[in-house]
């Protein structure tokens, strides 16, 4: 695509080695999905093997796009595609190679935007702190939807707290920072309280 036609760029992770990442379905067709759409430029990306990210961490080098080499960081959105919980620690750590902070609050702007989906978004709370929106589901229909209402948030100079309240009423994302969620002694989830502003419950 030409650059000065593009106005979101979309970094699409998987928080594997490329060995494991290139051959999953659900990210091939959300790679093209996102490619057919009019200003829309998604890459891929994905976990380096240890010695890389040895060499990367020695050389100050950013966690970057496939297709393109530029930083991730540089990204208006980073999703991560949620296969299967052992993973969990890797999104962290791509996180930790973009150079960007891991805590949601500790990224207070609209860009980049954190999102997660895949089959494990169904069990998200593990990484509630660290992303931002979570599509619950399948998420064709729905990754378009919330990357048009990005566009509307940018345009018209929303922030982000307004941004992830109305992509909260988006059927099928869950924003983490709009809940208050307790747990039992042994770790299980107590009880998801909405806060203001945030929808009762998550719609599929």
């Amino acid at each position: 695509k030409d650059r000065r036609a593009v106005d979101v760029r979309y970094a699409l992770c998987f928080p594997d080695t490329y060995e494991i990442g290139m051959s999953n379905l659900g990210c091939r067709i959300l790679y093209g999905l996102m490619n057919e759409v009019d200003g829309l430029w998604c890459e891929r990306c994905y976990a380096p093997w240890g010695d890389m990210e040895d060499e990367m961490r020695r050389e100050g080098l950013l966690l970057y796009g496939l297709e393109s080499g530029d930083p991730i960081s540089d990204f208006d959105i980073i999703g991560f595609s949620l296969g299967y919980e052992m993973a969990y620690s890797n999104v962290l750590n791509m996180l930790d190679l973009a150079g960007l902070p891991l805590r949601s609050a500790d990224r207070p702007e609209l860009t980049p935007l954190i999102v997660a989906g895949g089959t494990c978004a169904y069990n998200p709370e593990p990484l509630a702190p660290f992303v931002d929106l979570f599509v619950v589901g399948e998420g064709e229909e729905v990754t378009l939807e919330y990357i048009q209402l990005y566009r509307q948030a940018r345009e018209e100079g929303w922030g982000k707290e307004e941004f992830l309240t109305a992509a909260a009423r988006i059927p099928g994302v869950y924003v983490p920072s709009l809940y208050e969620v307790s747990y039992h002694g042994d770790g299980t989830v107590a009880a998801v309280t909405p806060l203001e502003g945030a929808p009762a419950r998550v719609t599929k």
